[in-house]
């Protein structure tokens, strides 16, 4: 089994982190590719940047040359899962949906913890559309950019720990979900410091993605997520998306 993990951002750092902790949590015999996309942001922290980043995503697993048995999105709340699953017969896996998922399975009620406090919305809002979030405890943000949660781990499990556990004693979660494909490898620790299971969204993506190629499972393509139609595309793609 071969799954793709695109990371959703332009850093090649943050993409060996997520690679390398989807390779941790892949079973014998799964094989994990990263992927960059070749243009976009450094980071995602809004609504532009997130729908520059659905496009770069797209065009960057178009153009993978295969073979490959799922696609793993590895951007939290952010757009372009549902084109992905238009474009693409294998499953496709987000990884907001796969810790929240995860999330409902261990307890009432889970929270998120995120980057800043900008990106709340856009998770909100993601989870709303995946009917996700009557559960939903609340979304904290850590006030670390993106970019920041890898330069300084330990500035990084402090912050994401205080939200988590004022998450758990103010907000009743009582499950916690990383809301950064940037926190990859902070569960551990962030769970000893609250006391609670802490979902790294980049590892639930990665067994959910094995389970699903496993059942034989992929996106219905009946309606919603039926193949794009054939037609005339103007200036598409761009030079830089080539």
């Amino acid at each position: 089994m071969r799954i793709l993990v695109v990371n959703v951002n332009t850093s090649r750092s943050v993409t060996e982190a997520i690679g390398a902790q989807a390779a941790d949590a892949a079973a014998p015999g799964t094989g994990i590719v990263p992927l960059t996309p070749a243009f976009g942001p450094e980071s995602v922290e809004g609504n532009y940047e997130s729908y520059l980043a659905a496009v770069a995503v797209m065009e960057t697993v178009r153009a993978h040359p295969g073979p490959f048995d799922a696609v793993i999105q590895a951007g939290y709340g952010e757009h372009g899962r549902e084109g992905l699953q238009e474009l693409l017969d294998v499953p496709v896996v987000d990884i907001t949906e796969a810790a929240a998922g995860t999330a409902l399975f261990l307890g009432r009620s889970y929270s998120v913890v995120t980057s800043l406090d900008r990106t709340v919305p856009l998770i909100e809002e993601r989870l709303r559309a995946a009917g996700l979030s009557e559960r939903c405890a609340s979304v904290r943000a850590s006030g670390l950019p993106v970019l920041e949660l890898e330069r300084d781990a330990a500035a990084a499990v402090d912050a994401v720990a205080e939200q988590a556990a004022r998450a758990v004693a103010r907000d009743g979660a009582e499950v916690v979900c990383l809301g950064c494909g940037g926190m990859a490898g902070l569960a551990a620790r962030v769970g000893e410091r609250t006391g609670v299971p802490v979902v790294d969204g980049v590892t639930a993506a990665v067994k959910t993605a094995e389970s699903l190629v496993s059942l034989g499972l992929s996106t219905s393509k009946v309606r919603t997520y039926a193949p794009p139609r054939p037609k005339r595309f103007l200036n598409w793609p761009p030079p830089q998306a080539r």
